[in-house]
């Protein structure tokens, strides 16, 4: 592919690569809304909905705006229950990370009498914070030199500094996390950490990268960018067949609610031994498993067990669901013409 060739090493000219970086930045970052505020807690919630899930999902889909308007600071988020929480999550899967979210609200709330703490060592201290979050925040908020290292940077690194050992190893993140710290620019951590993100999701995107465009290819050592980053062998995925119902009567379903592992206070379709015609397939993920979902009609004096409840057919969309379920309920719905 075609690549300038490399000129300078950012490492001896850290200098030049920080100016060349934040000059193309101050010009060319996008306009997120998460970088129009210098709130700590607003920039808190883009970092943890980020990182499981895409910017476009989380724009394009109004999850960020949503939740901030219901619950705009973290003394809001700290009284939210789980319904009205996981109703307000509902979409971006993995919902431990907003159970973390309000463990943190709460924390800032009782530890720090409702204001969210300045200090990298007490943001790192809130529940559900690792390095790169409390990096994040510290840099984005308060404008503070703390280095970070997502997907992205981690990218634009390895690809830097031609780097051929797997990045999701122990020495991998060490060495990384020292290069981040190395080339971090302390008079505008704000911007720096935001343009080497920024890289990572244009030019040096995965797959083929746009070298000829990148604004610091002069300082990339790397000849086979589009080899990079090395992994670790993958986990691989276990099939799983899960067999559930579709239980209706007179304008209500049967609905069971989870206890317990990341969809704990969920609603879904609930399982049992005795089923009758296959109605619907659908496959998804979570986690290590690829599971085929087989959703069966139920059998005629199907009545509700524990942990199970009628619920008005209505009302479903109030209630919140793993998006497997929900969609094939709204599949089934509209297959059936009549609910009895």
């Amino acid at each position: 592919m075609l690549k300038p060739k490399r000129r300078h090493d950012p490492l001896k000219e850290p200098e030049r690569f920080r100016e060349a970086l934040s000059d193309w930045f101050e010009t060319h970052g996008r306009d997120y809304p998460w970088r129009r505020t210098r709130d700590p807690y607003a920039i808190l919630v883009s970092e943890v909905m980020l990182q499981q899930t895409q910017i476009a999902t989380v724009l394009g889909r109004g999850f960020y705006d949503r939740f901030l308007e219901r619950f705009p600071n973290t003394a809001a988020l700290a009284e939210a229950d789980d319904d009205s929480l996981l109703k307000a999550w509902e979409g971006l899967g993995y919902y431990r990370r907003a159970r973390m979210l309000r463990e943190a609200a709460r924390a800032v709330e009782g530890e720090h009498g409702g204001e969210f703490p300045e200090d990298y060592g007490a943001i790192l201290a809130l529940p559900g914070v690792g390095r790169y979050t409390a990096g994040a925040v510290s840099s984005f908020a308060f404008d503070r030199p703390a280095p970070i290292v997502d997907g992205n940077i981690a990218r634009v690194l390895s690809r830097l500094m031609d780097f051929r050992e797997p990045i999701d190893g122990t020495a991998g993140q060490r060495q990384l996390w020292s290069w981040a710290e190395d080339l971090l620019d302390d008079r505008s951590p704000r911007v720096h950490n935001s343009a080497l993100m920024e890289l990572g999701q244009t030019f040096c995107r995965p797959g083929v990268p746009d070298c000829l465009g990148c604004p610091v290819a002069a300082y990339c050592n790397c000849a086979e960018p589009a080899d990079l980053p090395l992994k670790a062998k993958r986990v691989k995925l276990t099939d799983v067949d899960e067999h559930v119902v579709f239980a209706v009567r007179k304008g209500e379903i049967l609905l069971r609610k989870l206890e317990g592992g990341r969809r704990s206070g969920m609603w879904r379709l609930p399982e049992r031994e005795e089923r009758g015609d296959l109605l619907h397939r659908r496959k998804y993920g979570i986690t290590r498993y690829r599971v085929t979902m087989h959703v069966h009609a139920a059998a005629a004096d199907t009545a509700a067990e524990e942990g199970e409840q009628w619920h008005d057919i209505g009302a479903v969309t109030e209630l919140v669901m793993p998006p497997s379920d929900r969609a094939a309920l709204a599949a089934l719905m509209d297959e059936t013409e009549e609910i009895a």
